[in-house]
């Protein structure tokens, strides 16, 4: 499919199935969850007759598009990309012929909870679940506080600890027995992300669900796509920002002229970052330059929280009215520099 042509009918996904529900996503806690099927119905999942770095290109793409309008469905879009980069990883025949076709049509969705299985890696938490070794599989006990873009018929994955010396990367729907999901929508935005509290008491996991038995080299080849698929979070909410300033700027040029930063300054400091990212997409083999993405997805980290509080002066009083995309995007901007790996985390890491 044309690029161009593909552009066209993503944001006609937006328009029809993202944009009329913007603020009751944010306000009412909204799952845009036929957002997301409708995405991975018209193909925009799919790794079929791709190469690698098409793939990356393209969901970095949609993942950025979608952040223009709103981050938490751009996130819970992450998510499900996040999911399926672990997928794509495993050597289980069973992922790859069952599962994963599955998951590339949007005919069933995934979250992920491998935030405590990052900032374990980073030497900043214990691993929160235990696996056993059971007939046929393993059994999983524990707690993750936070695992979004969860529904009753959605999947996740997971790292879980068998021994002091191995750990392995599940994979499981949300209706197993032995799981207990309490949803959490008390934050100060991202309430439409499905997130919630997962609560596992001997939740048995096939064989078949296994994506990796040695999740100490797992990890090593996922972790750049993460943080790859991440820096778009912010490039897309900086790009609608940056898109706001320049209107006000414009409106009264006299007055703001005194503000700093500048649009220009901002809107080159944005590019470097886009332009980097999209070059590392273009790597057949992330962990390659896993540093490098890393140092990349820090950048945003701060870029983007400067951009959206120079939003906020440039728009004035207007910012402060109920609803308003301004203040849900200084909001949302608070979310990427807390979102794992965290910028403690990335300043660890690099």
């Amino acid at each position: 499919m044309d690029n161009e042509i593909e552009n066209v009918e993503f944001n006609q996904i937006i328009n029809d199935h993202l944009k009329p529900y913007i603020r009751q996503i944010d306000e009412k806690a909204y799952y845009a969850k036929e957002f997301l099927n409708a995405v991975g119905k018209a193909g925009f999942f799919s790794s079929n007759f791709l190469q690698k770095e098409d793939v990356h290109c393209r969901e970095l793409y949609i993942i950025e598009e979608t952040a223009k309008y709103c981050m938490t469905s751009a996130f819970t879009l992450w998510c499900h990309l996040a999911a399926l980069a672990s997928f794509r990883l495993s050597n289980n025949p069973f992922i790859s012929s069952h599962l994963l076709p599955l998951f590339e049509s949007g005919d069933a969705l995934a979250g992920t909870g491998l935030s405590n299985a990052i900032k374990y890696y980073a030497g900043l938490e214990r691993i929160r679940l235990k696996a056993k070794r059971t007939d046929g599989g393993y059994t999983i006990s524990g707690s993750l506080p936070n695992v979004s873009n969860l529904d009753h018929d959605h999947w996740f994955v997971i790292l879980a600890s068998l021994n002091e010396k191995q750990r392995i990367i599940c994979s499981l729907p949300v209706n197993v027995d032995g799981l207990v999901l309490e949803s959490k929508t008390n934050y100060i935005g991202l309430n439409g992300s499905a997130t919630y509290s997962c609560f596992f008491d001997n939740v048995f996991i096939p064989d078949k669900w296994i994506i990796s038995e040695e999740a100490d080299g797992f990890i090593p080849k996922v972790r750049p796509i993460l943080a790859l698929y991440q820096i778009p979070l912010g490039i897309g909410v900086s790009q609608a920002a940056i898109e706001s300033i320049v209107k006000s700027h414009l409106k009264d040029i006299e007055v703001n002229q005194h503000l700093k930063p500048k649009p220009t300054e901002l809107i080159n400091k944005l590019q470097i970052v886009r332009n980097r990212t999209y070059e590392y997409a273009r790597y057949a083999d992330l962990s390659t330059i896993g540093k490098e993405i890393l140092l990349t997805r820090l950048d945003i980290a701060k870029l983007t929280p400067e951009v959206v509080h120079a939003e906020m002066l440039y728009s004035g009083g207007q910012a402060y009215i109920q609803g308003n995309d301004t203040f849900r995007r200084l909001r949302e901007s608070y979310f990427l520099v807390n979102l794992s790996p965290t910028i403690t985390q990335l300043e660890t890491l690099c």
